[in-house]
């Protein structure tokens, strides 16, 4: 049976040797030729990066044999890279996209494959149908080129320069150094080596790193930043008397952040907290956006503010959207992707980290502390997010009741039903909760938000029993 390669909100994943082979990679990356072929039948030229997953150059090798063969030249990253910094380089370079195989915060079987296309974002749903439908079923016949004068060449490039300094430009490091903050820095194995530590050491900031070296294994388990993956962080942290703790995922656009104690500041905290303070450093007021299924804390902000609010389905590619539109100083998704003005229109793990330093540097305050004061500006919000996993009698009943348009739930009035991405139920005392089903497993991935701790477990408790009653 033919692999039907069909790309997510992030592209195309699955586990190395059973679905990621090399044929069925040959068949995906012969789709982008095609479809990048129609868009630009002649001087196409495409990145192709990957982060240090097993066989990646491997597989960077593959992509650039198809792409020469199409007539389009790649544009080879040496070394596993960072995916902003391949969205950056596309930008900076005019190329007309980047292919990029990496998995991100997948456990290291699996491998996967993102396309950027010209501006650097991820590819959106238009273009990510026509390439499945470019893919070919098996047999792949390489294309006749007599008639092209020549055949493109390959060629080798470095992100990281180009990337590091654009950072420069967007972080404050001065105000970092002042203040004498220590740093620790935890990338998980993954791309993000050598990236914001070398940026940070060369600006004359105390950085300690953990895991800095390549390991396809990712230490045994996912590469995710996730507050139960980074006691080796918290151990560098207390072992330099760091005031803060960053870390990046396997492609480093997702982040984790501790606090200065070690506490792990969930991304939708971190979201609000950086829109606030851009607001106050920057003096951006253009707009703010945030998936469905992120804190309503930053519609609180930004109503405070009087800042534009823009409420997206899950997929940073529509976030990007409005960042290229410049509508927003900042969009962000609880799953740790945020971006900001004037950067690059993907998710950017290393920005992240970078802008709460500085913020902590230019606050002099803990992460909690601010916290608290925006807890005290526009009330308190207690997020989590839940999986449950579903049977199939169970995900068939499920699925008709979400068409359902409740009036109550669980004793509580729903005042707003919204549709953009799943449903999500708004009830009357502000607190809320979204169901999306996955599109790749049996799981409903539940999405809750209360305005106090105690409130949170009751209405988990109630999202939980609704999907199984």
């Amino acid at each position: 049976m033919v692999t039907q390669i069909k790309f997510g909100t992030s592209g195309w994943r699955a586990v190395m040797a059973e679905e990621f082979t090399f044929a069925n990679a040959r068949r995906a990356v012969t789709g982008i030729a095609r479809y990048v072929a129609t868009q630009k039948p002649q001087g196409a030229r495409i990145l192709v990066g990957r982060d240090p997953r097993f066989l990646g150059e491997a597989f960077s090798d593959l992509a650039a044999q198809i792409l020469i063969q199409h007539g389009i030249a790649p544009l080879v990253i040496a070394q596993a890279a960072p995916t902003p910094a391949i969205a950056f380089e596309v930008i900076r370079l005019r190329a007309d996209g980047a292919i990029n195989f990496t998995a991100s915060h997948n456990p290291p079987e699996y491998n996967g494959i993102k396309f950027s296309t010209p501006d650097g974002a991820p590819a959106l749903p238009e273009v990510t149908r026509q390439i499945e439908a470019s893919v070919p079923a098996d047999g792949i016949e390489p294309p006749k080129l007599a008639e092209r004068a020549a055949m493109p060449a390959k060629e080798s490039i470095d992100v990281r320069p180009a990337y590091l300094a654009r950072l420069r430009d967007i972080v404050d490091l001065e105000a970092i150094r002042k203040a004498n903050l220590k740093i620790a820095f935890d990338p998980l194995w993954g791309a993000a080596r050598s990236y914001p530590d070398r940026l940070l050491r060369e600006a004359g900031v105390e950085v300690s790193t953990v895991h800095d070296s390549r390991d396809v294994l990712f230490g045994g388990h996912a590469p995710e930043p996730d507050d139960h993956l980074l006691e080796d962080l918290r151990g560098a942290m207390r072992q330099a008397g760091a005031h803060i703790g960053i870390s990046t995922d396997g492609d480093a656009d997702r982040f984790g952040i501790l606090d200065q104690d070690g506490t792990f500041l969930q991304p939708n905290y971190i979201i609000a907290l950086l829109f606030d303070y851009l607001v106050e450093s920057r003096g951006w007021k253009n707009g703010v956006a945030k998936s469905v299924a992120t804190t309503n804390l930053v519609n609180a902000l930004a109503e405070q503010m009087q800042v534009p609010l823009y409420e997206t389905p899950v997929g940073f590619k529509y976030i990007g959207e409005l960042i290229k539109q410049d509508k927003i100083a900042i969009g962000g998704e609880e799953s740790a992707g945020l971006s900001i003005r004037h950067h690059v229109p993907e998710k950017d793990g290393i920005l992240a980290g970078l802008l709460c330093c500085e913020m902590a540097a230019r606050r002099g305050k803990t992460l909690q502390q601010q916290l608290r004061e925006l807890f005290g500006k526009v009330g308190s919000y207690f997020p989590r997010r839940e999986n449950f996993r579903l049977t199939p009698q169970v995900k068939q009943k499920f699925t008709e009741k979400l068409q359902a348009e409740p009036q109550e739930f669980f004793g509580h009035k729903v005042v707003q039903v919204v549709r953009t991405d799943g449903l999500k139920l708004v009830l009357a005392d502000g607190s809320w909760v979204c169901y999306r089903l996955s599109g790749t497993e049996p799981v409903v991935r539940v999405y809750a938000e209360a305005r106090s701790a105690e409130g949170l477990e009751k209405l988990i408790a109630a999202a939980e029993k609704w999907v199984f009653d």
